[in-house]
């Protein structure tokens, strides 16, 4: 017997989603618990040719075994922690809350519109003329006078 998988999809096109779930479990021997036409057709569809031509290799299920174990390995260090050259290493107490920014206590300088704009990172928050802003957005907002991103307007924002 010959499998056709187009004809079976555009079979499968014309069946209502209750007609699909029941054609899942049907295939799969398990209920579909997603009422999705467009997710539905794909996995009949995928699992009549699987059935049809074999499934996957006993080399390509060991593979995604191998793969799947390390799914549950952290990606992003704690957030009290930095990672510098490879290594984790406590936060210390001068360093700025954002890779992008210089350390605290150090100042961002730029100009706009003809003028030297010059912000000093804190420890919470930036100072600019005197007042604290928590963010560097509020502080490019009261300086430009609209809403923008504060990496962004100082020429901070890839320097991660």
């Amino acid at each position: 017997m010959t499998l056709n998988i187009a004809n079976e999809v555009a079979d499968l096109r014309q069946m209502t989603a209750s007609q699909l779930r029941a054609k899942y479990a049907e295939v799969v021997g398990e209920q579909a618990r997603s009422s999705h036409k467009d997710w539905l057709i794909r996995r009949i569809a995928w699992r009549l040719q699987a059935n049809h031509e074999g499934d996957l290799s006993d080399r390509a299920r060991r593979r995604a075994a191998e793969l799947a174990n390390d799914a549950d390995v952290r990606v992003t260090p704690p957030r009290d922690q930095r990672v510098d050259a490879g290594r984790v290493a406590p936060a210390t107490a001068d360093a700025a809350p954002d890779d992008r920014l210089p350390a605290i206590g150090d100042a961002i300088v730029r100009r706009y519109k003809g003028r030297q704009v010059r912000v000093v990172v804190q420890k919470d928050g930036f100072e600019y003329e005197g007042r604290r802003y928590k963010s560097l957005s509020a502080v490019a907002k009261a300086i430009s006078g609209s809403h923008c991103n504060g990496f962004r307007f100082f020429g901070l924002e890839g320097k991660s």
